[in-house]
């Protein structure tokens, strides 16, 4: 699939779809196992696509990247490096790490339509772009990611927007946290009281 990384990028460090299809191969260290965001791709009106920077600081990010999108971003580098052979002097170097295979910006419209496609060949119901970093934030919150650092991650610019959003699974963080305050209060067998389980004071 062309630009497979793309959607790993996506799930694992819920990039917006502006910061992914403006990243550089600059922005990328593979030896480090990171990604910084210093720009994004956008269509306006009038003018295209153009390249912008973040409006906030907070979007402005190095990411630490799991050794398995290290891994998947290798294998794009190397077949972008054969598409770009193919190409040969039609291809238009922007250094982008996701690109058209003559090495163009991909346009928005275009990315969301690969994502449509992609959903409709793997069988899973439809959903927005923007669901997948919706997926990506859940996960880091269930996994026992603090949500301070969710929201570094995902750059958004106060804390409130974090927890705000990602609500639905507050529930389940609780119920986490009490489980592994009652293992370190109790051992590794305590267990939670059910919420149906009445709470009874002294006789």
């Amino acid at each position: 699939m062309h630009n497979a990384a793309r959607w790993t990028v996506a799930l694992a460090v819920g990039l917006r779809q502006s910061e992914a299809l403006g990243l550089r191969w600059a922005d990328v260290n593979l030896d480090a196992g990171t990604l910084s965001v210093r720009r994004g791709l956008h269509r306006v009106k009038g003018r295209g696509v153009v390249f912008e920077e973040p409006k906030s600081e907070r979007s402005r990010r190095t990411l630490a990247l799991p050794g398995q999108l290290v891994e998947a971003l290798r294998v794009q580098r190397a077949a972008q490096l054969t598409e770009r052979m193919a190409a040969g002097p039609l291809w238009d170097d922007g250094d982008l790490v996701f690109a058209q295979p003559n090495g163009r910006p991909v346009d928005p419209k275009a990315d969301y339509q690969a994502w449509k496609d992609l959903l409709t060949e793997a069988g899973v119901r439809e959903a927005r772009l923007h669901d997948a970093r919706h997926t990506a934030a859940t996960l880091l919150l269930t996994q026992g990611v603090p949500a301070r650092v969710a929201m570094q991650i995902l750059g958004h610019s106060q804390i409130s927007l974090t927890l705000g959003t990602y609500s639905h699974v507050m529930p389940e963080l609780a119920e986490e946290a009490a489980t592994r305050v009652g293992r370190a209060l109790w051992g590794p067998l305590a267990t939670t009281l059910a919420p149906s389980t009445p709470l009874r004071g002294p006789r």
